[in-house]
Formats: structure tokens, sequence, C-alpha cells
């Protein structure tokens, strides 16, 4: 049968489709053989906080050394960030995000093998660029498949398991680093954890769906069509369209020949700045503030164990920041909700950097816990929608590895600001940063439910 305009308008088009299921089977998978993935991710970028510390005892390291030790993963993600977002979008959104877990998790068993700085920095800028890459190529696997309804919902929902991976850090970090099972230190014990990726890198590449719009803009239309029907089935609807007619269906997006060029193109260029604005800011206090939390609280007089038993009970916050901004995402919208969360976040570091009572330390910390991390899950929430599939990957792997520019100057930022001010100093800055980031949110486009760019 040969596709006219008036067959193409008669029919919905594949993603109109996905766009009307309820949440089902499929979606369960996706979010969860992705959110595992992600899981892994915060798991071992988590770990070097708590490994920072333990070194700075082990190896009698200072504040310069320590600070390239918790930088040079971000170089790494910088690279992977935006290199990941250009391979997603020509080699698909799962090989990618199965090339990513398996090159982190491979570094990172290595990692543990360390035998002096040198070798440690150079393992986790390779680390680096497995997770740099991993991060946007999920989130926009998963935002490629939501019913659009509950798309912003989805990705708060997958960036919730950030908690659950930075949880599972601090559980190791608390249990296991300060020993020293069968005579080995507990930090290399802890870094040998992350090679569960490479494994978990079979999971994902075997699966998990790839993302039917990615396969529409390769012309890959069986593959594609295969796709919708198997999320249709596992969510109870009968596809109303015979299969070899489906398959003829090119959206009008994959025929048309006036793509943009860049995220820097007219149409893009105003959304494109403010989103790497949030990026960046949000990145500077974030990674500034939690990569050295345990070691802040160490040299500040408390001991290594309950150093990390306050990290572990501040991170616990972070799960119901994700739940609060997974319900107002879809009721306040986007813009709104990522900028609330970022100026609460501001707020909560300006109060933390004032305490000094243990009880001050948990109520402030929490609180930043909770409002910063339910601000990263309506970020993630917003890149995927704004950019059309041919650059989705780039678009956001850009804003990502914008980001990664900051993650890279917070960790060397710390010392300095230590000694020009203490800790009122650092979170003083990071507070400032969450107010431009939440600033910059606002210009970015709302698009609670709308569909996709195509």
């Amino acid at each position: 049968m040969t596709q006219t305009p008036a067959t193409r308008a008669a029919l919905p088009t594949r993603a109109e489709r996905l766009n009307r299921l309820p949440f089902g089977r499929e979606h369960t998978k996706l979010l969860v053989g992705s959110g595992i993935g992600w899981a892994l991710d915060a798991m071992d970028v988590g770990l070097i906080s708590y490994v920072m510390t333990a070194l700075a005892s082990e190896w009698n390291l200072g504040n310069t050394q320590l600070s390239w030790i918790g930088s040079i993963g971000f170089v790494g993600m910088m690279i992977g960030a935006s290199v990941g977002g250009l391979l997603a979008d020509r080699l698909g959104r799962r090989n990618v995000f199965a090339l990513t877990l398996l090159v982190y998790g491979v570094a990172t068993g290595a990692a543990a093998l360390s035998t002096g700085v040198a070798m440690l920095i150079v393992l986790r800028f390779v680390v680096g660029l497995g997770l740099g890459a991993e991060l946007p190529v999920a989130s926009t696997l998963v935002s490629e498949f939501a019913p659009q309804r509950i798309r912003g919902r989805m990705v708060v929902w997958l960036e919730s398991f950030w908690a659950i991976g930075w949880i599972m850090a601090a559980l190791l970090g608390y249990f296991l680093v300060p020993h020293s099972p069968a005579g080995w230190p507990g930090w290399r014990w802890a870094l040998l954890v992350g090679v569960v990726p490479t494994l978990y890198a079979l999971v994902v590449r075997h699966g998990l769906p790839e993302s039917v719009r990615f396969l529409e803009s390769k012309k890959r239309l069986a593959e594609a069509e295969r796709s919708v029907r198997e999320f249709e089935r596992r969510s109870g609807v009968e596809p109303q369209v015979d299969f070899d007619i489906a398959v003829e269906q090119t959206p009008a997006s994959v025929e048309a020949d006036d793509k943009p060029a860049s995220v820097f193109s007219p149409e893009f260029r105003v959304r494109t700045i403010a989103l790497w604005a949030v990026w960046f800011f949000v990145n500077l206090s974030y990674y500034g503030a939690f990569t050295w939390l345990p070691t802040l609280l160490f040299r500040s007089g408390h001991s290594l164990v309950r150093s990390f038993e306050f990290t572990l009970i501040i991170t616990f916050a972070q799960l119901p920041g994700y739940l609060v901004a997974g319900w107002v995402i879809e009721k306040w919208g986007r813009r709104a909700t990522l900028a609330v969360f970022l100026l609460a976040s501001g707020i909560a570091a300006a109060f933390y950097g004032l305490q000094s009572t243990p009880a001050g330390i948990i109520v402030a910390g929490c609180a930043l816990s909770f409002f910063n991390l339910g601000a990263w899950g309506a970020l993630y929430a917003i890149g995927p929608e704004i950019y059309p599939t041919s650059m989705r990957g780039a678009g956001t792997g850009a804003a990502a590895a914008a980001g990664r520019v900051a993650g890279v100057i917070a960790p060397l930022l710390v010392p300095l600001l230590l000694t020009g001010g203490g800790n009122p100093l650092v979170f003083g800055v990071f507070a400032v940063s969450f107010v431009i980031a939440a600033g910059s949110a606002l210009a970015l486009p709302e698009r609670r439910n709308q569909n996709m760019v195509e």
C-alpha cells in the first residue's frame, strides 16, 4: 500500500499510540531496568566521597590531592556526556546505555587495585566517561516511551533511583569503608562492588527496548512498529491497524529536510543557554556540597564513623524529595517545580553553612538533600522534551556536559572557600548558585502534557 498524506492523517502515529497507553508492565520493565543502571551510577559517584575521606587518613592526603580525586571524574563525565549524547543519536539509546555501564563498571573495579594517587586519578577519569554518558541517554530513553500525561513523573521516578544508589553508597561508606575485611582496606572492597554494572550491561543490551522515535529517525520502521505493539500488548491494548500498513507510516518529521542544524539554531538558542545555565549552577552546588560533605564533617572534629552516620541520615531525605517532585511536576509544570525546588535548595544551603550542632547539621542537611534532589528530577524531565528526536541525545548530553564543567570546578573550589571563610562561605556560594539556577529555569519552555518536540 502506498502511503498518502490522507492515509497518514487517518492513522494515529506511533508516538500518539504510545501517548495514549496506560502505565503497564512494559513501562515498569523499562523504568526499573533503566533505574537500576541509574542507581549503580549514583552508587559509584557517591562512593568517591567516602573513599576520599578514608584516603585522607590512610594515605595522608591533603585537600589539593583530594580535590583532584573528586574532580577528575567530572572531567571524564563532561566528555562522556557530550560524546555519549552524540553516539545515542547515531547508534541508539539502548546500545550506548549498555556501553556506558560496561566502561564505568570495569574502570571502577580496576580502581579498587590502585597503588597510588596517580593510578586512582587515571581510572576515575575513565569511570567518569561512562558515568557522564549514561545519565542523559537513560533519561532520553525513558522520556521517549513515557505516555505524555505522566512523562515528567516517569523521569522523576527514574531520577529517584539516584537516591537508592546514593543510599547504597552511604551504607557501603558507613558499614564497609571504615573497616578492613580480610585485611584489605574497606574502601577497596567498596570500589570492587562497582564491577556490578559490567554484568548489568548485558541485561540492558538484551532486556530493554530501543527507542521507537530513534528507530523511526533511522527509518527502521518495522522494528519501531514491533516495539509499539509490544507496549500495547503489555498494556492490554489491541493494535487497531494492520502491521504492514502501520509499518509504511513514516513520521513527517523524518521526511522533512528542514531539521535544525544544532542546539544553537535560532529556534533552540534561548532554551539551550537557559538549560546549560541551570545544569552548570546545579552541578556546582550539588557536587561541591555532597562530594565534600563527609570530609568536611570529619575535619570539623567528628569521627569517621560519625561523619558517615550524619551523611547517611541526610542521604535518606533524597527519597521524599523525589516523591514530592514527582507528584507536583504534573500539577505545577516542569518549570515551576524546578524553580521552586532550586530556590528552596538555596535557602537550605545558606542555613546549613551556619550550623555547628549535630541537630542543626542533620536538619539543614536533610532540607538541602530533599529540595536539591527534587530539583534534579525536574531538570532531567525537562531536557529531553525540548529537543527533536534527531538531536535529543546531543541536546541533553551537551547540557549535561556543561554541568560537568561545574562538577570539575566545585571540588577544587571548596578548599579555597574554606580557607577564605569556612563553611559559611562555602555554602553561601552554593546558595547563590542555586538562586541563579532558579532564575535560569524560568527561561525554559513549559512542556507539561504536550507532545515531545519532533
